[in-house]
């Protein structure tokens, strides 16, 4: 033991572990929601602020719902709000699948504090630029990063990893055949961010399904807990969960964006992943928001190099996570919501 941490102890001194600094872009659905009470209620890391974005719910209503979300959590983190469409195109919801409200329709009440006045894009920059290895999880569709990455580029270089819920690799979307929602609902964002420098790591909607959908057991075991964080998390996610069983067949509550969260807080949750090239189909009204990976590496190839050649010359690869372990992921999830 060093002379220092001798002294420290003997006065009874003990040093406080770092927590990671985060950031976290959400269009505050549902599933959000309980993202977002996974990580203000985690002692691992330190919430700087919550970002919000038209997507699932029009902006402000995101803003109310990550307020109310972090009031539950006891939590003082700031809330910034964000563009209120995407770069290029009209704003399309998801209330289809989220409710009125993005929360389940159940009429919570007001948050009793505002969101702050600085706009998201402003402080994303400021928050990146003094927190060095900040980590950025993305919850809903890019356009808040996008704008961030035109305005001062050099920001991608100061974050440490950006986990990104969006995107279907390899597999069917959720709102079209061929797209996931967030990035169908500004493909344009997704294609900046994914073309830029950031370090991002993938979490597609793939890894939501099967077994990791809480079943009927698991809904009454997380009811079972007797907090409020349980109950709001199963309430708040009710209306999806017949969306998500008149989409897919499958019952019980697909939670992507809580998975995402777990990646980001627990990154060794992943079995399978791997570096690729990856662009965002924006031009096809078929393919929009299509996340098309080169997961065969044939990006290089005569009939492929021409299009490619961008991301080719950049030689920057993105993270696709395929697989994680669900038991851990579920566990993660359940000492969350205790």
């Amino acid at each position: 033991m060093s002379d220092c941490a001798a002294q420290q102890l003997e006065a009874g001194v003990t040093k406080e572990p770092v927590r990671r600094p985060f950031l976290i872009d959400t269009d505050a659905g549902s599933d959000d929601a309980v993202a977002l009470m996974m990580a203000l209620r985690s002692p691992d890391v330190e919430v700087h602020a919550i970002t919000t974005v038209a997507g699932n719910v029009n902006v402000q209503q995101a803003t109310r719902n990550a307020l109310y979300t972090a009031e539950l959590c006891g939590a003082d983190t700031p809330v910034f709000v964000g563009a209120e469409k995407p770069l290029e195109r009209g704003h399309v919801d998801a209330t289809w699948y989220h409710g009125c409200d993005g929360l389940g329709g159940h009429g919570y009440p007001a948050p009793r504090h505002p969101a702050e006045r600085e706009n998201a894009v402003d402080a994303i920059i400021r928050i990146a630029e003094s927190h060095p290895g900040l980590e950025i999880v993305t919850l809903a569709p890019l356009t808040n990063i996008a704008r961030v990455l035109q305005t001062r580029p050099s920001i991608a270089a100061k974050v440490r990893r950006c986990v990104i819920m969006g995107g279907n690799p390899c597999c069917e979307g959720n709102v079209t055949p061929a797209a996931e929602y967030n990035m169908w609902c500004d493909p344009e964002a997704a294609g900046i961010v994914a073309e830029s420098a950031m370090p991002m790591e993938v979490v597609g909607w793939h890894l939501c399904r099967g077994e990791a959908v809480l079943n009927g057991a698991e809904i009454q075991q997380v009811l079972s807990f007797g907090t409020p964080f349980a109950q709001f998390a199963i309430e708040c996610n009710s209306f999806a969960q017949d969306a998500y069983l008149k989409q897919t067949g499958e019952h019980g509550i697909a939670l992507p964006d809580p998975v995402a969260m777990v990646v980001a807080l627990h990154p060794s949750i992943v079995t399978a992943q791997s570096e690729h090239f990856l662009r965002v189909e924006t031009q096809s009204e078929l393919t929009r928001g299509m996340t098309v990976v080169d997961k065969l590496d044939v990006a290089a190839d005569e009939r492929n190099r021409e299009v490619w050649a961008a991301r080719l010359a950049s030689g920057r690869k993105v993270r696709i996570v395929w697989t994680i372990d669900n038991a851990r992921w579920k566990q993660a999830l359940y000492a969350a919501l205790k």
